[in-house]
C-alpha cells in the first residue's frame, strides 16, 4: 500500500541516518581528543577508574619532588660526616705523632686546633634548604615517600624517617671523671691516658678512679684498652643510686673482660668507683678514657684534645678513636637513608610510568582502528543520505496514478 501521509521507507532511512551520524561524530571526537572515554557519559565507571589513577599520579609527582628534596639534604649530611671523618683521620696522624717524646708536640697541637676549626666550620655549613641534621639541631626528618591505597579506597601516607647525626662540638660542660694513673703518672679531668709496660714490673698494674658526683642521664664514658673501645652511658637508674660511680666500674669491668684484651681487671667494693687493671702480655699497653656529658654533640669531647703533654697526648689516642667511629657510624648511617631514598625514588618513578600506561589503556583511542571507522561511516553517511533521499521520492510516484 502506498500512502501520501506515512513514508515509512524515509524514517527507516532518517533513523539509519541519524545513528551513522551519531557514530561518526563519536568517532570524530575519538580521533580530535585522542580518547574513548573523554568524559564521563562515553563510560561512567571506565572514567571514574581513570580519574582516582590520574589523581594519585599527581600525588606521585609531588611525592618524587619530596623524595628529591630529602634525597639532597640526606647527600650534603653524608658529604659533611665523610669530610669530617678525614678530616678526623688526619687529626690522628697527628696524635699519634704527638706519642713521640722528640717532637715539638705544640706545634702538633696548633694542627689539632686547625683541624678542629674546620670540623665545626664544615659541620655548621652543612645544611639543605635550612635543614642541617649534623649540627644537632634537627632530631630527624621525615620525608614523604609514599601514597597507599587500599581496597576501600582510603588513603595514608607513608614516610622515610631520617635520624640526624649529631656531630656538633658545642655544648661541652666539663666533668673531673678520671683518675688514670700507672704509678708513675696521673691526669684528673675529662680524659686520661698512660701504658702498662707489660714487662713484669711495677708498671704493668694501673688504677682508673671514676667520681663525679654530677651525672646525668645520657652521660657517656669511653674507654681504650689497646686496641679495643668500650664505653658506658649512664642511665636514669644510675643517676638515681647512691653510688653511680660503682655501677658504672662494674659495668666497664664487664665491657672491658668482654673485649679480649691482654688484661685482668679487678673491683674493690670497698674502693668506689675504682678498677685495677693489670697488662697480662709482654707488650706494652695503652689505656685511655675520655668523657662526654649528655649535652655535648657527638664531636664534644674535641673540647678535651691537647697533645701538648705526654698524658695528653696518650689519652687523645683513644678519644679520636672515638671520634672517629661516631663519624663512620654518622655517614654509614646517611648513606644506607640516602640509598633507601634513591631506590623509593626510582620505584616512584617506575610505579607513575606503569600508572600512566594503565589510564592509557583505560581511556585512550585506538587510532587506526578509528581511522578505519571514521572512512566507513563516511562511505555510511553518503549511502544513508542517498537511502533518504529515495525514500523522499516515493510519494512522487502515486502520481503517476492519476494521470
Amino acid at each position: 500500500m502506498s500512502s501520501i501521509l506515512t513514508n515509512t521507507s524515509a524514517m527507516v532511512a532518517l533513523q539509519t541516518l541519524k545513528n551513522i551520524n551519531t557514530s561518526l561524530t563519536k568517532t570524530q571526537d575519538e580521533i580530535a581528543t585522542g580518547k574513548s572515554v573523554a568524559s564521563s557519559k562515553d563510560n561512567a565507571a571506565v572514567w571514574a577508574i581513570s580519574k582516582v589513577m590520574e589523581a594519585d599520579v599527581a600525588g606521585f609527582k609531588g611525592i618524587s619532588d619530596s623524595l628529591s628534596l630529602g634525597e639532597s639534604s640526606v647527600a650534603v649530611a653524608r658529604q659533611a660526616s665523610e669530610t669530617v671523618t678525614d678530616l678526623l683521620t688526619q687529626m690522628k696522624s697527628k696524635i699519634v705523632a704527638a706519642q713521640e717524646d722528640n717532637v715539638d708536640r705544640g706545634k702538633l697541637n696548633d694542627d689539632v686546633l686547625a683541624l678542629k676549626a674546620q670540623i665545626e666550620s664544615v659541620v655548621g655549613a652543612a645544611q639543605f634548604n635550612g635543614l642541617n641534621l649534623v649540627n644537632g639541631s634537627a632530631g630527624s626528618a621525615d620525608i614523604l615517600a609514599s601514597l597507599d591505597r587500599d581496597s576501600t579506597g582510603g588513603v595514608t601516607a607513608s614516610s622515610i624517617t631520617v635520624n640526624a647525626q649529631n656531630l656538633s662540638t658545642g655544648d661541652y660542660t666539663a666533668k673531673a671523671v678520671f683518675t688514670g694513673s700507672d704509678g708513675a703518672a696521673a691526669d684528673d679531668g675529662d680524659t686520661f691516658g698512660f701504658s702498662l709496660d707489660g714487662n713484669g714490673g711495677t708498671d704493668d698494674a694501673g688504677l682508673i678512679v671514676i667520681t663525679n658526683p654530677t651525672y646525668a642521664e645520657g652521660d657517656k664514658i669511653s674507654l681504650r684498652v689497646g686496641d679495643y673501645d668500650v664505653s658506658y652511658t649512664v642511665t636514669a637508674e644510675d643517676v638515681a643510686a647512691t653510688t653511680p660511680e660503682d655501677i658504672i666500674a662494674v659495668k666497664l669491668k664487664s665491657a672491658i673482660e668482654g673485649t679480649g684484651a691482654n688484661v685482668s681487671v679487678d673491683y674493690d667494693s670497698g674502693s668506689p668507683g675504682q678498677l685495677s687493671i693489670t697488662n697480662e702480655g709482654t707488650s706494652a699497653i695503652s689505656i685511655s678514657g675520655t668523657f662526654a656529658n649528655a649535652n655535648s654533640g657527638g664531636l664534644g669531647a674535641l673540647a678535651t684534645i691537647d697533645v701538648t703533654s705526654d698524658s695528653g697526648a696518650q689519652a687523645a689516642l683513644g678519644t679520636i678513636e672515638t671520634l672517629i667511629n661516631t663519624a663512620v657510624d654518622a655517614s654509614a648511617a646517611f648513606g644506607s637513608a640516602q640509598s633507601r631514598i634513591e631506590i623509593q625514588s626510582n620505584f616512584i618513578g617506575a610505579l607513575t610510568d606503569s600508572l600512566k600506561a594503565g589510564i592509557g589503556t583505560l581511556v585512550d583511542a585506538d587510532m587506526e582502528a578509528a581511522s578505519a571507522r571514521l572512512q566507513a561511516l563516511q562511505v555510511q553517511q553518503q549511502l544513508g543520505t542517498q537511502a533518504l533521499s529515495i525514500a523522499n521520492q516515493a510519494p512522487q510516484n502515486v502520481l503517476s496514478l492519476f494521470r
